[in-house]
């Protein structure tokens, strides 16, 4: 990293450094705050240490007499949390600071803050409630209303980059010599393909099925009518939306990133794709490939059966002539940390899957890109866990809102992340981007968030 002025460089004291100290600090301090720093469990080094410091432990390394109020750098109380290694039920409480919400309070005369921000940013990073029991629905998915930021009313805030600002303002209140590098905001839409086709593909079984189903059963003779006019080819599929979500991205959204998951599981009942066999199918995402980067959507059991998730990255890596370095499991059905592991064990860098269906809002706290640290294995692991916000299923399907108020909730997660200069991420699906099937109106949403999320912004975060 190179600065155009001095750098005070940041020393930071911990009595033990663990896996998860290490972790920690490198997130805040490295990837989310972009400041010089270093580490040390040497008391005399850091006392000797003429730059800016910071002491986080259970007590100060030195208790000022009593006519010396302040201590000569900064000192962060320390809860257990970061020193163990174990898994522990943690008694939470929520406390109010500065009028946001953190978590695991501290008490304490000279304590730079009421709360261990550290442990705060540890626990919703790692996702450490997640391997505690907990209830699951009905896909065998963590409950949102299992979380502590829903149960608190700040799901819809990135406070783990919060609190790391708080960190920020204290560094250079006692510092301001302290460089900190320039967080930039991004965006980066992306798009499942469950099902590429809404006729076309699907099958003489399928096809008659359909047919019998929409002409006898639901006297829906219009529908009888367009699909035989676009099994002749005379006119498109209503699911193939693609060349519209190109064309759009490249117009309204010229600074974002398109990213596509394609589906190639077996036929099943949460799996419906076309088959990875078909020459029109793959022709299709090898198309794709060529404007956009083009993951894996793991099928709904690929999670915990690793050579099914195996079976479909190699179809997926055959169709498109590459290397696959990315996952979002279809449901977001995955557990943690099994899920995980076999995404790393199959080759997979990337996970896009950390969000939650029937919630927007930020699953582990942050709207920066971080690293996946396993609990149960105490260490970090080679994979980038990317969150997303916001889902267009979520705010149709699962919370019923019209067109006008989901665009609105989208904007407001937009601006969440926009002013901490992260990452802006959400969901489409191509089959709903058609106009039709309950799904009026929602390419109008679509344009507008590619709008307003694509707008290129000015650079955030920087020092004045």
């Amino acid at each position: 990293m190179h600065f155009l002025k001095h750098q005070c460089m940041l020393l930071i004291y911990v009595p033990k450094l663990t896996n998860r100290v290490g972790y920690t600090l490198n997130v805040v301090m490295r990837d989310i705050l972009k400041t010089d720093f270093a580490i040390t469990t040497n008391a005399e080094v850091f006392e000797s240490h003429e730059e800016s410091r910071l002491c986080y432990a259970p007590q100060p390394l030195a208790i000022p007499s009593d006519h010396q109020e302040e201590l000569p750098y900064i000192y962060i109380k320390s809860t257990h949390l970061l020193f163990e290694t174990s898994i522990e039920e943690q008694n939470l409480h929520c406390l109010e600071y500065e009028g946001r919400p953190a978590l695991f309070p501290v008490f304490g005369r000279h304590t730079a803050l009421p709360f261990d921000p550290f442990a705060s940013i540890f626990f919703m990073l790692s996702r450490y409630e997640e391997y505690l029991p907990h209830h699951r629905d009905e896909h065998g998915r963590f409950m949102v209303t299992e979380s502590v930021a829903y149960q608190n009313g700040f799901l819809q805030s990135a406070m783990v980059d919060r609190w790391a600002m708080m960190l920020k303002e204290l560094i250079l209140k006692k510092y301001p010599d302290t460089v900190f590098g320039t967080r930039n905001y991004t965006f980066v839409q992306t798009v499942d393909i469950d099902a590429a086709y809404c006729y076309l593909h699907k099958g003489v079984f399928r096809t008659t099925l359909g047919i019998l189903r929409d002409g006898l059963h639901r006297h829906d003779w219009p529908e009888v009518k367009r699909r035989i006019q676009v099994l002749r080819k005379k006119e498109t599929d209503p699911f193939d939306t693609f060349d519209y979500i190109i064309e759009k991205s490249h117009s309204l959204a010229r600074h974002s990133s398109l990213l596509f998951f394609a589906l190639v599981g077996d036929y099943g009942i949460y799996d419906k794709p076309a088959s990875f066999q078909n020459n029109d199918f793959r022709q299709l995402l090898q198309h794709l490939g060529d404007y956009a980067k083009v993951g894996v959507h793991g099928s709904y059991y690929s999670s915990e059966e690793p050579k099914r998730l195996e079976r479909e990255i190699e179809r997926l890596s055959d169709i498109m002539h590459r290397t696959i370095v990315r996952n979002r499991f279809h449901f977001l059905r995955f557990t943690l940390p099994s899920a995980y592991r076999t995404l790393v064990d199959n080759g997979i860098g990337h996970d896009y899957s950390m969000g939650y269906a029937e919630q927007a809002g930020f699953r582990c706290g942050t709207c920066s890109i971080v690293p996946f640290f396993d609990l149960n294995s105490n260490q970090e692991c080679d994979l980038k866990i990317h969150p997303f916000m916001a889902m267009d299923t979520t705010f149709h399907t699962h919370q019923g809102l019209t067109p006008e108020q989901a665009t609105e909730q989208f904007k407001i997660l937009i601006d969440e992340v926009r002013e901490l200069g992260g990452t802006f991420s959400c969901i489409f699906h191509n089959q709903n981007l058609c106009e039709d099937y309950g799904w009026e109106g929602w390419r109008q949403v679509y344009e507008e968030v590619l709008q307003y999320a694509g707008q290129k912004t000015t650079d955030t975060n920087r020092n004045d």
